[in-house]
């Protein structure tokens, strides 16, 4: 599931024409940088949720294995918007992957992949040491205990990939909420866990972000 209905505002100028998904780092548009990684694990379907200029996505993404499905009249979150594609993603856990970051290293998706455990865990989260990170100033989303297990803290940022188990999407009644919702559930029972990234992640949500990304790519 490739999250590319945002409306990218805080990229500004940069998407007041076109999706933020469409915005080129290294002359590739980021979500081109997401669906690479993507097809490097050969997934049974990839699946885009659009809402903001979803003409543009869909021309771009015509001819291409990506099946897209446009939220209307409103957007609805990174929860919602899963809730809403599970007919075209079926009822097995799913990767999420938010389409504005950069990651230099090994295949993140991958390496979530050979960790997931689905007896123990709800949803496994990519997760980034501050220190590895570019153009993040903050603390951090998570810790990670030494089991793996998340707690809300510092130390690590989500760096917005997973696979997380769907069926307490049922379980929210409003259309539109986010996977925070979802993730508060399951730290409440120690199922959330999350591995460290041992690569480098770049934000790409603001214009600054792309000179910062094409300059980890290239280092």
């Amino acid at each position: 599931m490739l999250f590319a209905a945002g409306f990218g505002t805080r990229m500004k100028h940069l998407t007041a024409h076109q999706p933020k998904p469409l915005v080129q780092v290294g002359g590739k548009a980021l979500i081109d940088h997401s669906i690479d990684l993507a097809r490097a694990i050969t997934p049974k379907n990839i699946v885009a949720n659009l809402h903001y200029l979803p003409h543009m996505l869909v021309d771009h993404l015509n001819g291409t294995e990506v099946q897209t499905i446009t939220e209307t009249p409103d957007v609805l979150e990174t929860g919602g918007g899963l809730r809403n594609a599970l007919p075209l993603l079926g009822t097995n856990p799913v990767f999420t992957m938010n389409t504005d970051a950069i990651w230099k290293g090994a295949n993140p998706l991958q390496q979530v992949l050979d960790v997931w455990d689905p007896i123990e865990m709800d949803a496994l989260l990519v997760c980034v040491p501050v220190a590895q990170t570019i153009g993040y100033s903050g603390d951090g989303d998570f810790t990670i205990a030494s089991d793996g297990r998340l707690t809300r803290g510092s130390g690590a940022v989500y760096g917005g990939i997973q696979i997380i188990k769907t069926d307490l999407l049922k379980t929210i009644k409003e259309p539109s909420f986010s996977l925070n919702v979802i993730w508060n559930k399951m730290l409440k029972n120690d199922r959330l866990f999350g591995i460290s990234y041992d690569g480098n992640w770049c934000d790409v949500g603001h214009p600054e972000g792309i000179t910062q990304a094409e300059e980890m790519m290239n280092v």
